[in-house]
């Protein structure tokens, strides 16, 4: 049951992936703004801290 589960959630991210443009959000759909916040994020920024 796993194995379909795990190759069920790979398509689907690749199908979702593939509609994701750099100047738009991905699930609102809104335009990205130049001075927009979210741009600087990294992934580490959503990692917690580890060690403290």
């Amino acid at each position: 049951m796993k194995y379909p589960l795990t190759i069920a959630c790979m398509i689907a991210l690749t199908a979702l992936s593939a509609c994701v443009t750099e100047d738009r959000y991905p699930v609102s759909g809104e335009e990205c703004g130049p001075n927009d916040p979210v741009k600087d994020l990294d992934a580490a920024d959503c990692l917690p801290p580890i060690g403290t």
